[in-house]
């Protein structure tokens, strides 16, 4: 079942896609590119943030527009963590000046959560990344969403990002899903982001569990 009913009794769509590289995060296109139409045969539902045509990952599908907008905004400062792989070891110096914020343009970015890690258990990509020795995998956690913020700020602290994975929306992960698979959010995890995002009265945090 792919609709949930909320006190005001309007019916909302939540689902949560693995958008492949090479896809663009809309369900149209004038140059013929795939889109999410060819994976997300769910009508009315529209993808609550973006990730480029070049990053893969989470993304979540919904009609409830009080959530995109929340999950959108950057006033909210709404947490999204992503894999990142660059080129070269990085530095304890380029971390903590992720970390506090980069300039971008003359713009200071927000400060970042970010650590290294080892090479997680990702699928493969279609194409797969241009070779490049060594290499480090970072992850980390971004609560604004400016155009390629997350390449751009690896960039300008000297570790160009060669693929960079969308892992989770707040409490929201990829769970299971593989690259073109999507799946509805349960009741449970629907409540849990809706708490989160301060949509719903916080009245039973305890023991939810999301997937």
């Amino acid at each position: 079942m792919l609709q949930t009913m909320y006190g005001d009794h309007t019916m909302f769509r939540y689902l949560a896609f693995y958008k492949p590289y090479g896809v663009l995060s809309t369900f149209t296109d004038a140059e013929g590119r795939p889109t999410l139409k060819d994976f997300v045969p769910v009508p009315g539902v529209y993808a609550a943030g973006r990730l480029d045509y070049d990053s893969e990952g989470l993304l979540l599908l919904t009609d409830d527009s009080a959530l995109i907008h929340r999950l959108t905004d950057p006033r909210y400062d709404h947490p999204k963590t992503y894999f990142v792989q660059v080129e070269g070891v990085v530095t304890e110096a380029a971390l903590e000046q992720l970390r506090w914020g980069v300039s971008l343009r003359g713009v200071k970015t927000k400060p970042v959560e970010a650590r290294i890690i080892p090479e997680p258990d990702l699928p493969p990509r279609p194409i797969p990344v241009r070779p490049y020795h060594p290499k480090t995998w970072l992850e980390v956690v971004l609560r604004e969403d400016k155009k390629r913020q997350m390449r751009r700020m690896t960039a300008a602290v000297g570790f160009p990002a060669l693929r960079l994975v969308r892992v989770a929306i707040g409490p929201l992960t990829l769970g299971r899903l593989q690259p073109g698979e999507w799946r509805p959010l349960t009741k449970t995890a629907i409540r849990r982001l809706r708490m989160e995002l301060g949509l719903v009265e916080e009245t039973s945090r305890n023991n939810l569990v999301i997937n």
